[in-house]
């Protein structure tokens, strides 16, 4: 949406970023590289770019299946998740909960044993070049059903103990209603993974208030929470992150325009808020450019960027350690004058 480069103190700004697909974080130029290395057709870069292309959030869906086909190894999971540290670290990213498509993975029956090795490999290069600390969600498709779901989680399970955090439900709302998947955030919850699930993006109210029946911990996107009074109440009075991804919204038409999106009526409202990117590569932004753009769009300060900052790393599945080690470093980032 915004190319122009973030300011200083969004720059300055220590960042986590906690709604971030890896697979929709492919840049055209890495989708390239992988179409090459498969000896796909079409491999020039204006090919490439035109699958970025959609109008709507079903042609998003679609987009989406598309670039994971071009995923085939585990070198090419550990090239995406290498070049998306160091695409974070050129932000001030210091902490990413990064959701893998798992559902999808297990769909192409690809072995996901061998592809985890090829995410870890790639996470531990990231993290000793460019000091950025990764983990890792689990994202089962809802549209696929509890059954495929329970699969995704026994892999989260068996991964449990290296670097993966959570567990989340994605894809298509009002065909996979949350409803379907009670038992299985439960045993998610016994075997102490945090759960996460998109919510209200393109659904109504009610897909979070399933959320939360769920015992959601984070609610992704939340764009419709708005619509429910009460529930707006709820959120507030908890203190439920909302992961809010104001480009992805207007690129994959859930918000018609900029100026209907909530983000500052749900900031005023006292919700909890964090900003993120969502499929940064296939929305043509960043998190620095969302910064940016609400600071741009709707009067944010830098006082309230900076509290919008904290969040997010108040907000993350952290230890409690490891997040006053990052908030105290805001004492270090200081407003522009």
């Amino acid at each position: 949406m915004d190319s122009r480069s973030p300011n200083a103190f969004v720059l300055s700004l220590p960042k986590a970023e906690l709604h971030l697909h890896l697979e929709g974080s492919i840049e055209p130029s890495t989708l390239l590289e992988l179409r090459q290395r498969h000896g796909m057709e079409g491999a020039s870069l204006a090919d490439v770019e035109q699958l970025y292309d959609f109008k709507d959030f079903a042609g998003f869906l679609v987009a989406f299946k598309d670039v994971t086909g071009h995923l085939r190894t585990p070198e090419d999971y550990e090239l995406i998740t290498y070049r998306l540290m160091e695409r974070l670290k050129a932000q001030n990213v210091l902490h990413a909960e990064v959701m893998v498509s798992v559902g999808v993975c297990l769909w192409r029956k690809q072995d996901f044993a061998a592809i985890f090795e090829g995410l870890e490999r790639g996470r531990q290069r990231g993290e000793k070049d460019f000091g950025v600390s990764l983990v890792w969600i689990f994202d089962a498709i809802r549209q696929f059903g509890a059954e495929k779901a329970q699969r995704v989680l026994d892999l989260a399970i068996q991964f449990r103990d290296r670097n993966v955090v959570a567990f989340g439900i994605g894809g298509d709302e009002l065909a996979g209603p949350p409803e379907w998947f009670t038992a299985v955030y439960a045993r998610a919850a016994e075997h102490g993974l945090h759960l996460t699930a998109h919510a209200g993006e393109s659904a109504g109210p009610e897909s979070i208030w399933g959320a939360l029946n769920l015992k959601a911990e984070r609610i992704g996107h939340g764009l419709t929470a708005g619509l429910d009074p009460e529930l707006i109440e709820e959120l507030a009075e908890n203190q439920v992150p909302i992961e809010i991804c104001v480009t992805s919204n207007l690129r994959t038409g859930c918000c018609p325009e900029l100026a209907q999106h909530p983000v500052r009526r749900y900031f005023d409202q006292g919700l909890m808020l964090t900003i993120n990117s969502d499929d940064p590569a296939m929305f043509r932004t960043s998190l620095a450019a969302e910064y940016g753009l609400i600071q741009e769009a709707f009067g944010f300060t830098d006082e309230h960027l900076r509290e919008l900052a904290r969040n997010s790393f108040e907000a993350s599945f952290l230890p409690p350690e490891k997040k006053i080690e990052f908030l105290n470093l805001f004492d270090a980032a200081t407003p522009r004058a």
